[in-house]
């Protein structure tokens, strides 16, 4: 039978996420999608797994390690190495939104706030 997306949920992350696929049969990946708000920064943080951001509407100014910030619009992606600072902002008038695709699967015991 095919998965279902959750319902879109608040996180303290500062952004709505709902998880499509988050299984214990594919421990290999999870995916999930992301929506921020304008104008709204997400919590600063790192992940113990590999992550995926694949941005699907909008446009943002991306945080990611002692990178200088760069900017990401509809289309482009972003490649996260596990243990790696980051966060993301929404810099345009309308909701950011873009996937999280990880590797292995997100668990909670996976996100370390660094805030």
């Amino acid at each position: 039978m095919p998965g279902k997306a959750k319902p879109e949920t608040w996180t303290s992350e500062r952004c709505f996420i709902s998880e499509i696929l988050n299984d214990p049969a594919y421990a290999e990946v999870s995916i999930a999608r992301c929506r921020v708000e304008p104008g709204v920064t997400t919590q600063n943080h790192s992940l113990s797994v590999h992550e995926v951001y694949v941005i699907e509407e909008g446009s943002g100014l991306m945080m990611l390690g002692d990178e200088t910030p760069f900017a990401v619009r509809a289309g482009s992606h972003v490649a996260i190495p596990k243990h790696t600072a980051q966060c993301i902002r929404n810099t345009g008038p309308g909701d950011l939104m873009f996937l999280c695709v990880c590797t292995p699967r997100f668990l909670r015991e996976c996100y370390t706030s660094l805030e």
